[in-house]
């Protein structure tokens, strides 16, 4: 063989025991290339002999190879999960939970996103993960906006989301989170310049919550994302941190302003209603002394007519005439000498300012039988 030819000397001199690499005999010689070939032969025609029966094990060995290949196309959908199945790169079909098959790769592929899962997006803020002691860091970049009266504010916010449309998830959205973060921030920034800075910070976040919800579902459904948001949380809104200490006095002033206004509105409401009491009491007095009053003189009336003759009563009820002075004496001494059963008898001091006509009430209402100006003030008591 030419690598065992043997050269009659070398630079060295002596050539006797040299290899054809020029070294001693103790050094290693080069691989001998045409025995390796010949035993990966042998070893070849021992794995497949040679004839009839080699090609028919070859083709065995193919179809299980195939059938072993066709296998892996099986897969299995988990419940929280949605598939999707590609066959050349296009859409074959989506699946639900269960047992499914597809082309095996290279041929097809399967993608089975998670579409129970809530995830979140963080607007405004980040916060470190719990190795690193969950600190939190301002994104001011994100969370300074602006609102309809041109004050500037710092608000903070989590979008959460789950997987709606996993086709559209796949194929329609690069960056899902990225994309998530942009449309929220997005609506937030146009909720709060459509709104007053003192509404934001006080009653105003559950609205710009629920119109956030809204309004960031709608960016995503143009961007045919097959995202579902399921809730905007604020969980932050301040002024700017360079004016959070002038902020924050002027809000302490502004609770002292409504303090003292509520003590003051609290003291006038209780004043009122005590004058109001008072008021009430004293007109139900004045109604009831009113009353007894009005009482006694109609019993008084009632008696005083009883007790009266129809003689002394048709003199009374006479025409009309002028009663003088002396006409009143005559008529209360007849009064006197007819009712000799009163034991006492009580004239007050108008009784006698018999002045001027009167005209006697003759109707029944009328309950005097003596002229109007004196019955008026004149009444009998009976011990």
């Amino acid at each position: 063989m030419a690598w065992n030819i043997q050269r009659g000397g070398g630079p060295r001199g002596g050539g006797g025991g040299q290899g054809p690499w020029g070294g001693g005999p103790g050094r290693q010689q080069p691989p001998n290339i045409e025995e390796m070939l010949r035993r990966s032969q042998d070893r070849f025609k021992r794995f497949i002999p040679s004839g009839g029966g080699g090609a028919k094990r070859i083709t065995m060995i193919v179809l299980a190879a195939i059938i072993l290949w066709l296998a892996t196309g099986f897969y299995t959908v988990q419940p929280d999960e949605q598939g999707v199945a590609l066959v050349f790169g296009k859409l074959s079909k989506k699946t639900g939970p269960g047992l499914h098959y597809n082309w095996p790769s290279p041929i097809g592929t399967v993608f089975r996103p998670k579409v129970t899962i809530v995830n979140q997006v963080q607007v405004g803020f980040r916060t470190a993960s719990a190795r690193s002691g969950g600190a939190i860091r301002a994104v001011p970049e994100e969370s300074l906006m602006l609102t309809g009266d041109e004050n500037i504010i710092d608000v903070r916010s989590v979008t959460f989301w789950i997987i709606k449309d996993a086709e559209k998830f796949l194929f329609n959205v690069r960056n899902p989170e990225l994309t998530v973060k942009a449309a929220s921030e997005s609506a937030m920034r146009e909720i709060l310049g459509h709104n007053q800075f003192e509404f934001i910070r006080t009653r105003g976040r559950d609205k710009m919550s629920s119109e956030a919800i809204a309004l960031t579902q709608s960016i995503l459904d143009d961007y045919q994302s097959g995202i579902e948001v399921t809730d905007v949380v604020i969980q932050d809104i301040n002024p700017p941190a360079s004016v959070l200490d002038s902020f924050r006095d002027v809000q302490a002033a502004r609770a002292d302003m409504e303090r003292a206004i509520n003590e003051a509105t609290a003291y006038l409401n209780e004043i009122v209603q005590q004058a109001q009491g008072e008021a009430a009491k004293i007109t139900n007095e004045a109604e009831g002394f009113r009353a007894e009053k009005i009482a006694v003189a109609d019993g008084e009336s009632q008696r005083f007519i009883s007790i009266n003759s129809p003689e002394q009563r048709e003199w009374l009820l006479s025409t009309e005439a002028s009663l003088d002075a002396s006409t009143c004496m005559r008529s209360f001494e007849l009064f006197k000498e007819l009712n000799k059963s009163a034991r006492q008898l009580v004239q007050t001091t108008d009784a006698l300012r018999c002045h001027g006509p009167a005209t006697v009430d003759a109707t029944p209402e009328g309950l005097s039988i003596l002229s109007i100006s004196m019955m008026k003030q004149a009444v009998l008591l009976r011990t």
